[in-house]
């Protein structure tokens, strides 16, 4: 049986996400996760899918079980990775002004970088130290083919959030890299953050400053942060581990994301760090899916922007498809990116069609996601029957 709650979370969706006309009789996520909401293996979950006449807004399970406190969209989350096309934009933001260019040195802005050093070993298996030959470029941090590790050792020890982003870019030259730049590809959050040490550089602002000015409060976006009040963390939504076959178990943090989440020690990280709502990241994906500019007219970016450099792999042949900060498929249209806490969005620019989910969530055992994947497909290739779903918001428990 659907259980369906018509609470704040409903008055949210209309409002995030207006311009439909009537429920629509087939909620597509709703019914797919149901089982793993029922059997606890999912705490809870919410699903957001859009396409040209119809959309569905579902807030599934809980955001706490043991407080039962429902899910909604304005539930703060830790979106982890997906804060790389946050820095992807603002990078966008600056090649489409003029003031910097994807090719241009790293150590023109940053003068630690001018000397690389590869780490390898010998046919003895000892370690070796040689000079890097090519020239480490903004396009090769933004794309993760710069030969970073994914965290610089101070990160791994302390998380995400516990240097400052110019402190990161100097740790990182001081150590070797693991090939030669633009050669191959090692996802790598220190080179996101080398992208927003230069944001900081060129701009004279911190890094999130310049972020907050020129992308979340054009779009809105009041709910996300990296440095999240008291109040907006009141709001989390619970962190859990997911196992196989039964109930998921209540995590206090992860250790990429040390207690406290906020206060004086808390330092913005382009890599993953960035709080949003669901509300509120549907707003940063909907414009890039509308090609730069949001659902109230603010153009954040010029139309060709996104479609050449965020929607374009920025990569060499045959290395995979990322521009800055963001996966794509340019033939399909298609951009996004994942968190480590199993959140995901990906939009079609070309189909006009988002597809949201959001959990905090540690573990492999997650086959919601598959049949979550599967409703998205049902939901894009139904026919348009002139109804829409986004009155529904269903809580399952």
């Amino acid at each position: 049986m659907r259980i369906k709650w018509f609470t704040l979370a409903a008055l949210l969706a209309l409002f995030v996400l207006p311009g439909a006309a009537e429920e629509n009789t087939t909620h597509f996520a709703a019914d797919a996760v149901k089982p793993y909401i029922e059997s606890g293996e999912c705490p809870g979950a919410i699903s957001i899918f859009i396409k040209p006449g119809a959309q569905e807004i579902a807030c599934l399970g809980w955001a706490d079980v043991d407080k039962k406190i429902p899910m909604s969209l304005d539930r703060t989350f830790m979106q982890c990775s997906q804060t790389k096309g946050f820095c992807g934009v603002t990078i966008a933001m600056l090649v489409e002004e003029g003031r910097i260019s994807l090719d241009d040195p790293v150590a023109k802005y940053l003068p630690e970088f001018k000397t690389l050093t590869i780490a390898g070993k010998d046919e003895q298996g000892k370690l070796t130290r040689t000079a890097a030959k090519n020239e480490l470029t903004i396009r090769m941090v933004m794309n993760h083919t710069g030969g970073f590790p994914f965290e610089i050792p101070y990160k791994v020890k302390n998380g995400w959030p516990s240097l400052p982003l110019r402190d990161t870019a100097r740790e990182a030259a001081a150590h070797p890299i693991l090939f030669e730049p633009g050669t191959d590809v090692k996802y790598s959050n220190t080179g996101i953050d080398i992208g927003a040490a230069i944001i900081e550089v060129v701009t004279g602002k911190p890094w999130d400053v310049f972020l907050k000015e020129r992308v979340l409060d054009p779009l809105g976006m009041k709910d996300t942060a990296f440095n999240p009040t008291d109040e907006q963390l009141s709001r989390a939504i619970s962190m859990y581990d997911v196992h196989s076959g039964k109930p998921a178990t209540f995590r206090l943090y992860n250790k990429w994301m040390l207690l406290p989440h906020n206060g004086p020690k808390v330092f913005p990280s382009a890599g993953a760090g960035l709080w949003t709502t669901a509300a509120d990241q549907v707003k940063f994906y909907k414009m890039l899916m509308n090609l730069g500019v949001d659902d109230n007219g603010v153009r954040i970016l010029k139309e060709e922007t996104v479609k050449n450099l965020l929607a374009t792999s920025t990569r060499p042949e045959g290395l995979g498809e990322y521009s800055l900060g963001l996966w794509t498929d340019a033939k399909a249209g298609t951009l996004g990116h994942g968190g480590a806490w199993k959140t995901n969005c990906q939009v079609n620019w070309k189909k006009k069609q988002l597809r949201l989910w959001v959990v905090q969530q540690n573990g492999k055992a997650k086959p919601w996601v598959k049949k979550w994947q599967e409703a998205a497909e049902n939901f894009f290739n139904a026919k348009d029957d002139g109804s829409a779903s986004d009155a529904y918001t269903g809580r399952l428990n």
